[in-house]
């Protein structure tokens, strides 16, 4: 940085100071929503480079998304702190295993899948199970549970029980099989989800005490935002990271603590205090997002939920109370409906009056507790003319239209002279996409389609504002970089977000439907801690100075409608389930030690495992050693057959006679054709390979 460290000290409130002017040492910052967090973390960074205390690329910034984890690098680049490394977890994890499983296991490491659902279904069906569509979501979701929660197949149904969790109407022992039998899917598939991204880098850095040691090297000083959504596994991983040193931040508030039925726990961030004695408490509640009329509603909620007294005589949520810095604005109104139907419209009607009083479709969202609410109102809002958006859908740099706009805008830069301004050019090139100057009527697909179009040409006024000599070039540039950050520009068109999506956000307007029993809190919310969430999901969001408005379908509305999620319930962290238990390494095991097998062994090898299969009567088992077949399949053609000539055979019969002579009769001998071959076959991972593979 080209100015003094005292310098990024400034503008900062007291808190934010605070936090900032003491890079060194652990810390916990609470921290209220819309209180400057992220200001204070990336100050607190950049006043660490700029004293000399960090080095930019000994840091690591995590937090939960790629758009937050876009955003902290783009402040961080803004206070002239480019080199430091922001990623979400799973980002740095990968980051990780990709780089240490050649070196750890050998070969690449398995391709992640998206989703768990494709893997669930086949895995249900080899058991027999008839899940719906619903309750196969329900099984992946608790999948991902058991995985967080460090629970294996094996030690699953206990832990269930104990927390009385029930996915998808399966009991604890049919879960855990459901559980062992997708493992074998992912296995036969070779590929691993997100969460075993996770547990295999825990593994690396659990079991090879040299990776840790890299790690360390690396990275010195952490940070983590959104500390209260940490669930046990990602807790593990950051203690590995850390190890023994002490300079980790954490960031985070218990009352925006809502993904308990993800295996997230408030209790890391809680409890900080007192596993890293001697750390700094820094509490920020100046808001400075709404109004006094909004964050007076808000406290009101928090305060209203919590119990006067929780686990160890403490408050559940320590209270964070709000302090407005805005100035005076309206006051949230609460508007009746006889039904859902009706409140829809009411809801379309109050969003075409704010764009014909001038507020800008994207400050305005309607939110939502489950996604089955969003139909009646996206019919709702289309009928009226009205464009939205439906967060949670495919992502802006995944679209079709953006993805051949980016490339004519590739194609366009050397052509650009730099006779017209950066705007005129781009939008001449989005019309070859099929951006027109006007929008098309109506709402569905052909107005999303225009909306992801014209985000990328507000983008190029954007950037020549702020640089007078961009060209098409640089524009390219951006586009590239936020791509890899995942940080979209704004899509003009009115947000429709359940309240979990929309966790982070903010606008000016704030349209809260379904705000009735049942619904906020949801009958699921069957304990006090769990009724304290809801509480915190339900909190308005607005952040500018127009009104939260909450619409309340009245008490006609059907409780028991709204699609089911998962159980909630946070997990106790179990033992860290070994990385020579996981699938993935057991397969990569398996793959090494075939490989070094001679041709005509690997060859038996194989015939053994498939005819195992056969016998048992199972597709499952043996599938993976059948697709290992085909990989080295052409590398056997291209070697030469070593058939077993006379000295070899010789070997084998003198091999089996001395143990015939060691253990007498036949029975000797057939342990002595074993001996042999185990001495042939000695090599490291054999030991893993089935039973029946190893007796070949």
């Amino acid at each position: 940085m080209t100015e003094g460290p005292d310098a990024v000290l400034e503008g900062l409130d007291p808190e934010q100071r605070e936090v900032a002017a003491h890079p060194s040492g652990p810390m916990v910052v609470l921290a209220g929503a819309g209180t400057g967090k992220t200001r204070a973390i990336t100050h607190r960074i950049a006043y660490g480079v700029a004293s000399g205390v960090y080095h930019p690329s000994r840091v690591l910034a995590v937090t939960f998304t790629a758009r937050a984890a876009g955003e902290m690098r783009t402040r961080l680049r803004g206070l002239g702190v480019p080199h430091v490394q922001a990623r979400t977890f799973h980002s740095a994890a990968l980051r990780q295993l990709q780089f240490f499983w050649p070196q750890a296991v050998g070969g690449p490491p398995p391709d992640v899948v998206a989703q768990k659902v494709p893997a669930v279904v086949e895995a249900a069906g080899r058991l027999r199970l008839r899940l719906d569509r619903a309750a196969l979501r329900d099984a992946a979701a608790e999948i991902e549970w058991a995985k967080v929660s460090m629970l294996t197949a094996q030690t699953y149904a206990a832990a269930a029980r104990a927390q009385g969790r029930q996915a998808a109407g399966l009991d604890a022992t049919a879960m855990a099989r459901l559980l062992e039998v997708y493992g074998e899917v992912c296995d036969e598939r070779h590929v691993i989800d997100f969460e075993d991204v996770l547990l295999l880098t825990v593994g690396l850095l659990d079991e090879h005490p040299r990776i840790a040691a890299q790690v360390h090297g690396q990275y010195r000083h952490f940070v983590v935002d959104e500390y209260q959504d940490v669930n046990p596994l990602q807790q593990k991983l950051l203690d590995l990271w850390v190890g023994e040193r002490p300079d980790v931040c954490v960031v985070g508030d218990p009352a925006q603590s809502i993904y308990s039925f993800t295996g997230a726990s408030a209790d890391h961030l809680l409890s900080f205090s007192s596993r890293h004695p001697g750390s700094r408490t820094v509490r920020l509640v100046r808001n400075y997002r709404s109004t006094p009329q909004v964050i007076h509603l808000a406290n009101l909620v928090l305060a209203g939920a919590r119990r006067p007294e929780g686990p160890a005589g403490r408050s559940l949520a320590p209270s964070l109370e709000l302090v407005a810095q805005r100035g005076e604005g309206p006051a949230p109104t609460l508007t009746r409906h006889d039904d859902d139907v009706a409140e829809a419209q009411g809801v379309a009607a109050r969003v075409v009056e704010l764009l014909r009083s001038g507020t800008a479709a994207s400050e305005i969202a309607v939110l939502f507790r489950t996604n089955g609410q969003s139909e009646v109102l996206e019919s709702a809002l289309a009928r009226a003319g009205v464009p939205y958006l439906v967060r949670g859908g495919e992502r802006f740099f995944s679209r079709a239209e953006v993805r051949s706009a980016v490339l004519l805008l590739r194609g366009a830069v050397r052509g650009d002279d730099g006779s017209q301004p950066l705007g005129e050019s781009v939008r001449a090139v989005l019309t070859g996409a099929g951006w027109s100057p006007d929008p098309p009527e109506g709402g569905g697909a052909t107005r999303e389609r225009w909306e992801s179009l014209q985000a990328l040409a507000l983008l190029a006024d954007d950037l020549a504002r702020t640089t007078p000599t961009a060209r098409v070039g640089d524009l390219v540039a951006e586009l590239d970089r936020r791509a890899s950050e995942q940080h979209a520009p704004t899509v003009q068109g009115i947000t429709l977000a359940s309240l979990h999506s929309a966790k982070g956000l903010e606008w000016d307007v704030v349209l809260l439907v379904g705000a009735s029993d049942g619904l906020l809190p949801i009958t699921l919310a069957d304990t006090p801690e769990r009724v304290e969430e809801e509480a915190g999901v339900q909190v308005p969001r607005p952040g500018g100075g127009r009104p939260g408005h909450r619409r309340d379908a009245g008490p006609d509305r059907e409780h028991g409608r709204a699609p089911r999620p998962s159980a909630h319930g946070s997990a106790h962290p179990a033992d860290v389930p070994h990385l020579r238990d996981h699938p993935a390494y057991r397969q990569r095991a398996q793959d090494r030690a075939l490989r070094q097998l001679p041709a005509h062994l690997r060859r038996g090898a194989l015939r053994a495992a498939a005819r195992l299969a056969q016998d048992q009567g199972r597709r499952g088992r043996g599938a993976g050693l059948r697709g290992l077949h085909r990989r080295h399949a052409r590398g056997d053609r291209r070697e030469p057959a070593r058939r077993p000539g006379r000295a070899a055979a010789d070997l084998r019969r003198r091999r089996a006679q001395a143990g015939a002579l060691r253990g007498g009769g036949p029975r000797g001998a057939r342990r002595g054709r074993r001996r042999a071959v185990d001495g042939v076959a000695d090599t490291p991972g054999i030991n893993r390979l089935p039973r029946s593979v190893g007796q070949v």
